[in-house]
């Protein structure tokens, strides 16, 4: 077929045969992602009127996380500009070019130091260590917010409601949790969107510290100078599991979570490190370990309290379970005997710290246990 001949087939395609379309894929292009991430935030704005904040929930969190990433790249804010009908997104991002724009962006006031030249090395230790933290810090605009938490706090430490405890594992660091770094009360006020890094979780933090400073450290990074220098500090011993504020009449007392210790005197049981009793009881927990002495399930002997929550509104024997699920692959398998001499076999103690416990029932409470398993073997609670 010559060449005018195949035009003219082409040019008789009355039904379109020949127009060949490219198949449309269904795969979604990192622009598109970029692009449908950020409508959510347009959404939100139109739906309440405002920008996302931090400490307003998981999701407004995220979406507060997400917007605050995307005014910090230049690449984002061009390719976002389009789309950004709330004017959320600045006109551009300050390059740093020069050695003067490095001083200038120095908003840390890491550079700051009128007293001696910063390329003066003085004091300087033989051996290796990590950059101390405190070079991070700076004045904390807003911490008359924070002030009143830091007095309650130490009222509550010396009236024996709060406790200083050893720092365990990174899980432990939540916004709204106290700790001890170096001696100065620090508390956690933000805690951004986390990521996976190197199998780890991890996220860009607000912290206030009570000489009235505050540093944005990585979660991680305040993690390693706990493991050296820290601790934490408890919840308040009054806490309640749910409804922690604003309980009224109306409000349906439903039972305790408690958290027990044996005081038997057995060998095998003694030897046993972190060995804890988590129960559900709908009287005070005091009343409930009274014949401790005589209950199998109680392993015959005197138990200690070690910390109880009251729950109002909500189910304390589903807490258990899922508790007990959760720990079930440190739950002890031992063998008890009671008065009559039949045999039980307790499933109610676990081998777990005290810390790795209360964090798991936090996780609990804000939905986050889907992300994590107890490790028996390391005695803490690890990323899935």
């Amino acid at each position: 077929m010559d060449k005018d001949a195949l035009l003219k087939l082409i040019a008789d395609d009355d039904l379109g045969l020949l127009q060949v379309k490219p198949k449309p894929t269904g795969a979604i292009t990192a622009d598109e992602r970029l692009i449908t991430s950020f409508e959510e935030i347009n959404q939100f704005i139109k739906g309440n009127g405002r920008e996302p904040t931090a400490g307003n929930g998981v999701q407004e969190h995220r979406l507060y996380a997400r917007l605050k990433g995307f005014r910090e790249s230049k690449e984002k804010i061009e390719a976002l500009k389009p789309y950004d009908v709330s004017g959320l997104l600045p006109d551009h991002v300050k390059e740093i070019k020069t050695i003067s724009d490095i001083f200038d962006d120095d908003d840390l006031g890491i550079l700051n130091d009128d007293a001696e030249s910063i390329f003066t090395l003085k004091n300087v230790p033989k051996e290796t260590t990590m950059p101390d933290y405190v070079a991070q810090r700076k004045p904390c605009n807003d911490f008359a917010e924070y002030e009143d938490r830091f007095k309650q706090c130490q009222a509550d430490l010396a009236a024996g409601k709060r406790q200083v405890r050893p720092f365990a594992n990174e899980q432990q660091i939540e916004a709204g949790y106290f700790f001890v770094l170096k001696g100065i009360l620090l508390y956690v006020a933000e805690v951004g969107e986390r990521e996976m890094v190197d199998g780890k979780r991890n996220a860009r933090l607000r912290c206030i510290f009570e000489n009235g400073t505050e540093s944005d450290m990585l979660l991680r990074s305040l993690s390693a100078e706990l493991y050296k220098n820290g601790r934490r500090v408890t919840e308040h011993g009054d806490r309640l599991l749910a409804g922690f504020d604003n309980i009224t009449d109306e409000d349906q007392e439903s039972g305790y979570i408690y958290v027990l210790r044996s005081l038997s005197q057995k060998p095998e049981i003694q030897s046993i490190q972190n060995l804890y009793k988590i129960g559900f009881s709908r009287v005070p927990v005091e009343e409930r370990i009274k014949n401790a002495t005589e209950e199998p399930t109680y392993l015959m002997a005197p138990v200690k309290i070690v910390t109880a929550y009251q729950c109002y509104n909500m189910n304390p024997q589903k807490l258990e379970l899922l508790l007990h699920t959760f720990f079930g692959s440190s739950c002890l398998n031992i063998d008890v005997f009671d008065g009559a001499g039949q045999r039980h076999t307790p499933r109610e103690w676990f081998i777990a710290p005290l810390e790795v416990i209360e964090q798991a029932i936090h996780f609990l409470l804000n939905g986050e246990i889907v992300n994590y398993r107890y490790d028996p073997e390391r005695q803490e609670i690890v990323g899935r």
